[in-house]
C-alpha cells in the first residue's frame, strides 16, 4: 500500500482535530441541549437537517452510477463502482449522523424502533437508510471479491432503492401541507439534484485518488462521467424551473415564498445555486473539449456540490420565514437569547443563523466522513494500485 506523504499525514491530522473538535462540541450539546444551538420555535429544524438532505444527495448519486453501470452493462462505468460505493457509503453515514445529532434526547433513540409511528415519513427514511446502507455494504463486499453475479443481481435491487431513499426524504418535506414545501415534483428534485451532486463528488473523488495513486483514471473516462454530469445539471435546472414558474402564477399562493426565494434572506444561497451550480457548470461541461480537461471538470463539479449544498439551504430555510400564525404576538422564539430579553420574545418572522457549536459539530462530522473515505480507498483500493 502507497505510504502517505508528509503533506497529506498533515491533512490527515488536521481532518482527525476537526472531527474530535466536533465530537468535543457535539457532548457540551447534549449537556446543554438543543438550546446552545440557533434553533428555535419558529426554525425547529436548522444546520444539521440541511447538511442531512445534501448527504443523502450525495450518496444516493454515488450508487445510482455505480448500479446503473452493472444494470445497463456499461462497459467503462464499472470501472468506477468501487470507489462510487465508497463515496456512497461514506455519505449516507454522514447523513444518518446528523439526524442523530440532530435528536435532542440521544437516549432516546431506542424509541424509534420500539414504538414506530408507520405513517410517518420519518420512520420510511430510517428503513430505507437501513435498507440502503446494507446494500452499499454487501455491494462492495461483492465487487472486491469479484462475484459478478451476486453484483448483477443486487444492482437491480440496488437501483430502484437508490432512487427511493432519496424520494422518502422528499417526501418528508412535500407531504407537509403546513410549509411551503408541499408540492408535488418535491421527489423528482431531489433525484436529479442527488443525481447531479452525486456523480459531481464522485468525479472530484476520482480524481483526488488518481492524483495519490490508488486510482488510475483516464481521460476517456472522465470525459463520458462529464458528460453525463451535463446532462443531470439539465435536468435538475428543468425541475427548479418548473417549480418556480408554478409558484410565481397568478393565483397560486406563493409569492412571498418566492419573493424569499429571489429577492429576500435566502436569494443568495438561491441565485448562487441557479448561476454558480447550474448555469455556469452547463455551460462548461456542455462544450466536448472541456470535459477532456480536468481542471475545469473538477472546477464545475466543485460548484455543482457547492450549488446544491445552497439549494437544500434555501430549500429548508425559506420555509420558517414566516410562522404558521396570524396575529400579534406571533411566537415565542423559545431560544435562551430571547428569554433574556422580554422585548425579543415574541416574533413573527422566523430567524436563524447556525451557532459556532453547530458549525464545529457539522465540520466534525464532515472531517470524520473524510478520513473514513480515506481509510476506506487504501483498504479496497491500495492493493489494486499496488497491482
Amino acid at each position: 500500500m502507497n505510504k502517505l506523504s508528509v503533506p497529506s499525514k498533515i491533512a490527515l491530522a488536521v481532518l482527525a482535530l476537526l472531527a474530535a473538535a466536533g465530537f468535543g462540541c457535539w457532548i457540551y450539546q447534549q449537556i446543554g441541549g438543543l438550546g446552545v444551538t440557533g434553533m428555535n420555535n419558529s426554525t425547529s429544524w436548522g444546520l444539521y437537517i440541511a447538511l442531512f438532505m445534501f448527504f443523502v444527495g450525495l450518496s444516493a448519486g454515488g450508487l445510482i452510477v455505480a448500479s446503473s453501470a452493472h444494470v445497463f452493462n456499461i462497459e467503462p462505468f464499472k470501472r468506477v463502482s468501487v470507489p462510487a460505493i465508497i463515496t456512497s457509503i461514506v455519505c449516507i453515514c454522514c447523513a444518518g449522523l446528523f439526524v442523530l445529532i440532530d435528536l435532542g434526547g440521544i437516549v432516546r433513540v431506542w424509541r424509534l424502533f420500539t414504538g414506530p409511528n408507520p405513517t410517518s415519513p420519518l420512520v420510511w427514511d430510517i428503513t430505507v437508510i437501513t435498507i440502503y446502507l446494507t446494500i452499499n455494504v454487501l455491494d462492495l463486499y461483492w465487487l472486491t471479491k469479484g462475484d459478478e453475479h451476486k453484483v448483477n443481481v443486487l444492482s437491480r435491487i440496488a437501483l430502484p432503492v437508490a432512487i427511493l431513499v432519496h424520494s422518502v426524504t422528499a417526501w418528508i418535506f412535500g407531504l407537509q401541507i403546513a410549509k411551503a414545501w408541499y408540492s408535488a415534483i418535491m421527489a423528482p428534485i431531489f433525484v436529479a439534484s442527488a443525481c447531479d451532486s452525486g456523480l459531481a463528488l464522485l468525479l472530484v473523488c476520482l480524481v483526488a485518488l488518481n492524483a495519490s495513486g490508488l486510482f488510475s483514471f483516464d481521460r476517456t473516462l472522465m470525459k463520458s462521467l462529464a458528460g453525463l454530469l451535463a446532462v443531470f445539471i439539465a435536468v435538475d435546472g428543468f425541475f427548479i424551473g418548473c417549480e418556480c414558474l408554478t409558484m410565481a402564477y397568478p393565483g397560486a399562493g406563493e409569492s412571498a415564498a418566492l419573493a424569499e426565494m429571489v429577492a429576500g434572506r435566502t436569494a443568495p444561497f438561491f441565485w448562487f445555486e441557479v448561476l454558480g451550480g447550474l448555469l455556469l457548470p452547463f455551460l462548461l461541461l456542455v462544450f466536448s473539449k472541456n470535459r477532456e480537461k480536468t481542471g475545469i471538470v473538477v472546477f464545475a463539479s466543485v460548484m455543482v456540490v457547492l450549488g446544491v449544498c445552497c439549494k437544500r439551504l434555501w430549500l429548508l430555510f425559506t420555509s420558517f420565514v414566516y410562522p404558521n400564525v396570524a396575529g400579534a404576538n406571533g411566537i415565542t422564539l423559545g431560544s435562551q437569547v430571547a428569554q433574556a430579553d422580554p422585548f425579543a420574545m415574541w416574533s413573527t418572522v422566523g430567524t436563524y443563523a447556525p451557532t459556532g457549536v453547530e458549525l464545529t459539530i457539522a465540520l466534525g462530522t464532515i472531517s470524520l466522513g473524510a478520513l473514513a473515505f480515506v481509510v476506506l480507498s487504501r483498504r479496497f483500493l491500495g492493493a489494486d494500485a499496488e497491482e
